[in-house]
């Protein structure tokens, strides 16, 4: 089809010098895939850089502890996929012998890997001819063919794999997935982009219809909850702090934080002081507050944004076992947690 032809060829010409596109090794295909889901590529590759530094094989990754893997994962947000990963590379060493599978359905069923993921291994490392649907996808096929389902529909995920599907190079499937993507991520960009210059611009109906930014149609999620975080930073006089590993399934899961006490609103200073008095903490315990950020620090997730403030809590000595302030770098926290570190400098 021209539009395949067209697309490789421009890939040719335009396409980012990658490491990942120097290989055909499904272990690095893979983790760069699972790295750069919610992640753009400036940012994830210093990340890829460091996994395969230190972690050259799946085995190497799978007989890491989880807490190194969340550590060198810190900073990307949406830690499932961390958990993931290293969950996946533990299978696959352990039950596969090290061997990915080598089909897109096998692939599918790897812990962590979907049908974007699985279609690009598949394709790139096995040359099947299954089509990758991704954001940028979305957006070049939308504006083009001028498709106004909304893409985080089921209608609308089914109608563009179907799409991308009849467009593939069944000669050339790698070179048609890793196009498109790179053609959405550089060219056909979510804002602004520079038509003049595409070589699809005399055949795109948004762009002839001028509707470029009305596509591709997205229906708005629910308005984000909005909640109340106080973490308490304790220092003992012989410099150490409490910090407290998260468990459960909510976020964060298995990364370490202060201490936390969640109010329904913002707190002023004396009635957070009142509050904490019968924390199981501080119960009968001298303590002198400090609030370190007076205005609080909003971290904004998919589904959550938290209004976030700092108590320093200064004891002469902890009631619990703690840490040194001099090793709490050695901890994978949030990215949240891991800023206030870096500027508080213990």
């Amino acid at each position: 089809m021209i539009f395949s032809k067209i697309l490789i060829h421009w890939y040719s010409v335009n396409k980012r010098e990658l490491p990942w596109r120097k290989t055909a090794n499904p272990y690095y295909i893979w983790l760069s895939e699972i790295i750069l889901q919610q992640t753009q590529v400036k940012q994830g590759l210093p990340y890829y850089d460091d996994f395969i530094t230190k972690y050259p094989s799946v085995f190497d990754l799978a007989n890491a502890h989880e807490d190194e893997v969340l550590k060198l994962w810190q900073g990307l947000g949406y830690y499932s996929r961390a958990r993931n990963l290293h969950a996946t590379a533990k299978h696959i060493a352990s039950n596969l012998n090290g061997e990915f599978p080598n089909t897109y359905k096998e692939l599918l069923k790897l812990k962590g890997v979907g049908d974007y993921t699985a279609s690009a291994i598949a394709s790139i490392c096995f040359n099947e001819d299954t089509a990758v649907v991704d954001g940028n996808v979305y957006r070049v096929l939308s504006r083009y063919f001028g498709i106004s389902t909304a893409i985080n529909s089921s209608k609308g995920a089914k109608e563009f794999k179907l799409l991308a599907q009849k467009l593939i190079d069944k000669k050339q499937p790698a070179e048609f997935n890793q196009a498109i993507m790179e053609f959405g991520a550089t060219q056909c960009k979510p804002k602004n982009p520079d038509c003049t210059v595409c070589p699809f611009n005399t055949s795109c109906i948004a762009f002839n219809k001028r509707i470029i930014g009305e596509l591709p149609v997205k229906i708005k999620s629910a308005k984000a909850k909005k909640k109340h975080f106080n973490f308490l930073v304790f220092i003992s006089d012989d410099e150490k702090t409490i910090l407290q590993q998260r468990k459960g399934k909510g976020i964060w899961q298995n990364l370490y934080q202060f201490p936390l006490v969640e109010t329904e609103n913002a707190v002023d200073f004396s009635a957070f002081k009142s509050l904490i008095e019968s924390h199981e903490l501080l119960i009968k315990q001298n303590f002198k507050l400090l609030l370190y950020n007076k205005d609080a620090i909003v971290h904004k997730l998919s589904h959550q944004h938290l209004y976030t403030q700092f108590w320093i809590v200064k004891v002469a000595k902890l009631p619990v076992d703690g840490v040194s302030t001099e090793n709490i770098r050695d901890f994978a926290v949030p990215i949240l947690i891991g800023d206030f570190i870096e500027a508080f400098n213990f």
